[in-house]
């Protein structure tokens, strides 16, 4: 009986470290998600001109206020637009720059742009280590049709940049999720 009660013991000990053994003693990194509260695209024209600044700020986040919008002027026709986006996280004090992760990780993001009613076409200035595009800077060129849209710009972390048509800005295939997405409304005259 000593011998059963022994081997139980033993039985059950077993079991208990093998049940606590499945620690990972290699976790996978965790890599948080980007806090961007604040995202401005400035167009700057080549030649002569003002520059145009579009604008989004969330300082609540996902809390109850919506975005506050802002676009500083219309778009020249038959204008080249010098185009940079700057990301900040203004949750922190100082306001943290994303600019710096993205292109530290400019591999997993990429920006994505889309305009209504053919206002105006997009080209990607800057790429990844792969030639694969980013779009922290770009050029927009506008047509001579002048009217009003809308132009949505998207971030998305970790899409598939050898999909169809993503690297020329197609987000349709592109995947991954959205970081952040703010859409403008654009006039061109």
């Amino acid at each position: 009986m000593k011998t059963l009660k022994n081997l139980s013991i033993l039985f059950i000990s077993a079991l208990v470290f093998t049940a606590c053994s499945n620690d990972d003693d290699n976790p996978e990194p965790v890599n948080e998600e980007e806090v961007i509260t604040t995202l401005t695209a400035t167009l700057t024209p080549v030649g002569v001109g003002p520059s145009i600044i579009l604008q989004t700020r969330d300082l609540d986040g996902d809390g109850p206020n919506d975005p506050v919008v802002s676009e500083s002027g219309a778009l020249a026709a038959n204008t080249t637009y010098n185009g940079t986006l700057e990301l900040l996280n203004e949750t922190e004090s100082p306001a943290e720059s994303i600019n710096v992760e993205i292109e530290e990780e400019d591999d997993e993001h990429q920006f994505f742009f889309q305009v209504t009613n053919s206002l105006a076409t997009f080209a990607y200035e800057d790429f990844d280590g792969d030639s694969n595009p980013v779009g922290l800077e770009f050029t927009v060129t506008t047509g001579a049709a002048t009217g009003t849209g809308t132009l949505t710009i998207t971030l998305r972390h970790e899409p598939n940049k050898n999909a169809a048509g993503v690297s020329d800005g197609d987000i349709t295939n592109a995947g991954g999720e959205t970081d952040i997405q703010a859409v403008f409304n654009i006039t061109v005259e």
